[in-house]
């Protein structure tokens, strides 16, 4: 059983960890680097690295999503962001990474962003995926999917990701038409990406709409602001073990109905990638880490999808910093740090070796302990 801890008369919380708080335990096998495999596949879709995309403008245009694709991770761009309000939001990309230490930084966010979604760019932004040859993934809001999903589809996507801040598969509106995840997706013939999610029966709930992958945390980093405006704060090591675990259960529910985990937050260097699968992810969510490379258009500076929200914006902007090297370079090195940020998925595999794992499924098997109280 999970720790209990009574933090009142009548209340009690139970315990959770961060990625933080825990470590990788060798087996007695260790294996040759070059033996180990980074592959996974989401439905149809092979890559050859755990690496999706955080759907921010910062780091996601159509080019660097083609760019991320091709080194074998899943780009996601947003069609609720510029790509789809501004025919080319270049110069407004030069002017956000110009903020600096801007008290303003914020309302500016919030001003572009007030720009209406055009139709048509959605249909344009998809067909520059398309062209770059790589699987197609856009990522909506639940509370936008019903009205923009028939221009997403006719456009011809190959993944839909409907990403918020919290996701459930029981929303319930007074005022409107709440979306029905389970029908929504039944309709569909494509594989859907949903969350985000923080706990066994959110993870549970959101498999059984028929998802393909759930995400599982809210995006958590050190420019994240969820936790001072709503409270939330996601210890993702706890968060990722438990939707594993339902995960588990919906596999013997189901005859063998396999969901993919998508761990988001917490995720800065390769031993946190390692440590997030690990714990049960099959693949990782970076955001941040993306925006220090050369191809990231927002050239360093980094927020949140929700930083821009007109009422009540949740993320910092972070101001734009000297890129570390090229896309290639960040996920594959060679690294002159030795801090972890470069080859990150170099690191991964080297992980995987020292453990004696060769591929992710197995390498979810791994021993972990707990080295912090």
């Amino acid at each position: 059983m999970r720790d209990v801890v009574e933090i009142g008369l009548g209340k009690t919380a139970q315990r959770g960890y961060h990625l933080d708080d825990i470590a990788i335990v060798p087996s007695r096998r260790t294996r040759d680097v070059d033996d180990v495999s980074t592959a996974w596949q989401l439905d149809a879709y092979p890559f050859g690295i755990p690496c999706v995309a955080h759907p921010s403008d910062a780091t996601m245009s159509p080019a660097s999503a083609v760019r991320l694709g091709e080194l074998g991770g899943l780009g996601v761009l947003n069609v609720e962001g510029l790509w789809t309000r501004y025919e080319n939001p270049t110069k407004i990309l030069e002017e956000l990474a110009g903020l600096g230490e801007d008290a303003r930084a914020t309302k500016r966010l919030q001003e572009v962003y007030a720009e209406p979604i055009r139709p048509d760019l959605i249909a344009e932004r998809v067909r520059e995926l398309r062209a770059g040859g790589g699987t197609v993934a856009v990522r909506v809001s639940p509370q936008h999917t019903l009205a923009l999903a028939p221009v997403i589809l006719d456009a011809g996507v190959d993944i839909l990701v409907i990403q918020g801040t919290l996701v459930s598969a029981e929303h319930v509106s007074t005022t409107d038409e709440p979306l029905n995840l389970k029908e929504f997706i039944a309709d569909l013939d494509l594989p859907v990406i949903v969350g985000g999610c923080t706990d066994y029966k959110t993870a549970l709930h959101l498999m059984r709409t028929g998802a393909a992958g759930v995400i599982v945390g809210i995006g958590g980093d050190d420019w994240s602001t969820t936790e001072s405006v709503l409270g939330i704060r996601v210890p993702m090591a706890t968060a990722i073990a438990d939707a594993a675990a339902a995960r588990r259960d919906y596999l013997d529910e189901t005859g063998g109905r396999y969901v993919h985990l998508i761990a988001d937050g917490d995720m800065q260097t390769s031993g946190d990638i390692a440590k997030a699968l690990g714990c049960g992810a099959d693949a990782v969510m970076l955001g941040e880490p993306l925006s220090l490379c050369e191809e990231a258009p927002a050239g360093g500076a980094w927020w949140h999808s929700a930083a821009s929200h007109p009422s009540l914006p949740r993320g910092a902007f972070e101001v734009a910093g000297e890129p570390i090297g090229s896309m290639e370079r960040l996920l594959f090195g060679p690294a002159d740090e030795p801090d972890g940020q470069l080859n990150l998925f170099g690191g991964l595999r080297r992980a995987m070796a020292k453990c004696g794992y060769r591929d992710l499924k197995e390498f979810q098997k791994v021993g972990l302990v707990l080295d912090r109280p």
